[in-house]
């Protein structure tokens, strides 16, 4: 399908702030057209931030875009992923820094209120993502990213040590000790918590930490010490030191892996990060919705990876074109699958064979198929060390009412400080 070129505009007017309802251009799941769109006026430069695995189809896809916008140059700067974000907050303000940068979702918040992120014109394509990815990069009616991936965490079974498929926890740990190992499962709880792993059980309790709004979105109103939250607590005390002593605040995720590579579990909850190791091992593995506790659906976190533009782009609207017209497409989608085997954010590219037929991919998107965005709300930050800390406490044997209302409070007081 032939694209519709903002470049001539881009080297000469900024991007407006509009929203993902009103297209304003035309797209679709196709690969670019080989033929040039309009050519250039002048040079222009758009420069694109990654880490190493997204790198070389993005830079694939930034030479088609050369090649039909003459006098256009996409370099793509190569680096660490957990340097991307800090570094792109620092650097946007002053004028420096990429056009584009790849970050998950979660880090939207404190760009926007930072001001260094720009909304995006996401046009038609809006409409052939998939809601959840649109909804993570969204607030107030503005996406703030084109997504590409989607992620979440899982129960990983064993085929060799169980073939049971639990529908609650309590079938889980009757599962896994039937097996027989010296864990029934693993979750690496860690001194310091670890509240990624264990909210799809809690959940399933009813409690979403903050309040949501009917779009999908978080609001700022914390919810984590309500009722919902506080039976929670009270199960997670009954999990650990002082109950079935299932979780070990001395069990880390680094350890709980090495367990379960070396097949003393037949259960682990973890992500798609792992999976490499499982295939190095030469594991029979299924990957299994995570079971309830609290009676409803364990809904683990998503994240989802995106491209952001910065809101001191000096071409701005040439870098919605290669967003959405180029990195938005099914063939870069599935190049940049190829790198992660992360489920595409782009339905078309989700649903092509070489995504459906990988069972790892498509059972770690049955497990979070009734999950909930990673909340990118700037409150969050205050959430997790508070929230980590009182779950390894309760794990560890302190009172679980206390631990949890005194977290809550705590959390509270430092939002208000921080504004």
């Amino acid at each position: 399908m032939k694209r519709r070129s903002f470049v001539g505009l881009a080297l000469a007017a900024p991007l407006a702030a509009c929203s993902t309802g009103t297209p304003t251009g035309t797209s679709s799941s196709q690969a670019p057209s080989s033929a040039p769109s309009t050519p250039a006026a002048q040079s222009a430069k758009l420069v694109v931030w990654v880490d190493g695995s997204r790198a070389p189809a993005v830079k694939e896809i930034g030479k088609q875009f050369s090649t039909d916008n003459p006098g256009v140059t996409i370099e793509v700067v190569t680096k660490n992923f957990a340097d991307i974000g800090p570094q792109f907050s620092t650097q946007v303000p002053s004028g420096k820094g990429p056009d584009i940068a790849v970050t998950p979702h979660d880090g939207i918040g404190n760009f926007i209120k930072s001001g260094v992120v720009a909304p995006i014109e996401l046009g038609d394509l809006a409409n052939q993502l998939t809601p959840l990815a649109v909804s993570a990069f969204s607030q107030d009616g503005q996406c703030y990213g084109l997504p590409y991936s989607i992620e979440n965490i899982g129960l990983v079974r064993n085929n060799a040590l169980s073939k049971e498929i639990p529908q609650t926890w309590e079938d889980l740990i009757t599962a896994g000790k039937e097996a027989g190992k010296k864990y029934p499962l693993l979750l690496g709880v860690g001194e310091g918590g670890d509240p990624y792993h264990t909210f799809p059980v809690q959940s399933s309790f009813g409690n979403t930490v903050f309040k949501m709004n009917d779009d999908g979105t978080f609001s700022d109103t914390l919810t984590i010490g309500d009722e919902a939250g506080l039976k929670f607590a009270t199960w997670l005390g009954s999990q650990g030191k002082k109950g079935n002593k299932v979780l070990d605040t001395s069990l880390t995720g680094d350890i709980a892996k090495e367990q379960f590579l070396n097949q003393n579990s037949p259960f682990f909850i973890t992500g798609p990060w792992n999976t490499p190791d499982f295939e190095k091992k030469k594991l029979d593995v299924t990957v299994l919705p995570i079971p309830s506790a609290g009676g409803q659906p364990a809904r683990p976190f998503v994240g989802v990876q995106g491209f952001i533009l910065s809101a001191r782009s000096k071409n701005a609207l040439l870098a919605t074109e290669f967003l959405v017209n180029y990195l938005g497409t099914k063939e870069v989608q599935l190049k940049l699958f190829e790198q992660g085997d992360r489920v595409p954010a782009l339905a078309e590219a989700a649903a092509d064979a070489t995504v459906t037929g990988n069972p790892m991919v498509q059972g770690y998107a049955d497990a979070g198929r009734d999950g909930l965005p990673m909340p990118s709300i700037p409150p969050m930050a205050q959430v997790w060390t508070f929230w980590g800390g009182a779950e390894a406490a309760i794990v560890g044997g302190a009172d679980p009412e206390k631990t949890w209302s005194t977290m809550a409070k705590n959390i509270e007081a430092a939002i208000k400080k921080a504004g």
